[in-house]
């Protein structure tokens, strides 16, 4: 039975990124011997770090004076380390989820943190949008897309302080304006790569302005000057995202990655709202095109496990929602085919007839 991957991370990828970097497990570039097994400095593999460097900066039009980096940590990381090399006195966080809220925790550790608005009072179902972001601040932090909740910015904000972004989730769904941000960054193993690396775009221009000594590994330089060498990066999982990187190039980049994504989106919420059955639960003009949310309307509610079985059966793969939420979340990152996106719609309308 063909398996529809919804999961929401570590999650689908390309299959022919899947495919060559099986390939490059047995055997890297016809040397003998495996990715897993080469050296990270090697003439090998030091064209892969470049390509895939070179292939970020082409695909989001990144301006000069940006440097792209490839850490370990996971997200989670940088949300220490974003403080760590931007908070001087005071830093600004739209609070509009579980990653947003973790995120500004860390940052409390390191001096004043402004939650400028917050959507926990009504379960983060909305992106909150009249809120002032203070001129004093050293940055303005935002989690572009909120796998848990299903609600996304579908817009780059314009702010008056450095703005910085955890696009763990929406990265190259859409074309983004990478001038307006300070950093970017994010954990690859929803829209790029495997679980294991990070990836950091950061504003040169903008570090070594906090007065406090920074430890070496969490210093921003340090691998700027040593091209994300200055440890052993997570070789596998950038070999996968440049495999994915030359896959979003030959699809014709990311306009044309937006109107797929917009395309499965549209689809499913479609359903949703026809199908009397379910409901979603994200407010409509914030709901996330990479994590889609619903539940069972309150007269079905009995038959959510039912549905979830059923799913399974017909080879859906990854639909339970966050205990957070509950009912289902669908992750229709970039690699899942609109296909998959069908089967689960045709599989909510057999549903919807058998009861």
């Amino acid at each position: 039975m063909k398996k529809h991957n919804f999961n929401a991370g570590p999650s689908i990828l390309p299959q022919i990124a899947i495919e060559n970097t099986a390939k490059a497990v047995i055997d890297f570039n016809g040397s003998g011997l495996s990715i897993m097994e080469i050296s990270h400095r090697s003439k090998d593999f030091e064209p892969v770090i470049n390509e895939a460097v070179e292939l970020f900066k082409e695909l989001l039009d990144i301006p000069a004076g940006y440097s792209v980096l490839f850490l370990g940590g996971g997200a989670s990381l940088q949300f220490c380390m974003v403080p760590y090399n931007f908070l001087e006195k005071k830093a600004a966080y739209l609070n509009t989820g579980t990653w947003a809220g973790k995120a500004l925790k860390e940052a409390k550790l390191f001096g004043e943190v402004v939650e400028v608005a917050s959507s926990k009072a009504a379960n983060f179902n909305f992106i909150p949008k009249d809120y002032v972001i203070p001129t004093d601040a050293d940055y303005f932090h935002v989690t572009t897309n909120n796998t848990i909740f299903g609600t996304e910015l579908h817009a780059d904000i314009d702010s008056p302080v450095p703005l910085i972004a955890d696009m763990s989730s929406d990265i190259f769904s859409r074309p983004v304006d990478v001038s307006k941000y300070a950093m970017i960054y994010g954990g690859a193993q929803k829209n790029l790569a495997p679980a294991g690396v990070t990836f950091v775009i950061v504003k040169d221009e903008l570090l070594g302005k906090v007065s406090r000594a920074i430890p070496t590994m969490l210093d921003y330089r340090t691998h700027i000057k040593d091209g994300s060498m200055f440890n052993t990066p997570p070789v596998l999982p950038i070999y996968t995202a440049l495999e994915t990187l030359r896959w979003l190039k030959s699809l014709g980049g990311l306009k044309e990655m937006q109107k797929r994504n917009q395309a499965k989106a549209e689809l499913l919420y479609s359903e949703i709202d026809r199908n009397k059955m379910f409901k979603g639960t994200a407010a409509v003009e914030d709901r996330s095109l990479m994590n889609i949310c619903f539940v069972m309307n309150d007269e079905y509610k009995e038959l959510e496990t039912e549905f979830q079985a059923f799913a399974s059966s017909k080879g859906m793969v990854g639909l339970k929602g966050h205990r957070s939420v509950g009912g289902f979340r669908a992750a229709c990152y970039n690699a899942l085919p609109i296909e998959s996106v069908q089967a689960l719609v045709d599989c909510m309308k057999e549903f919807e007839q058998k009861y």
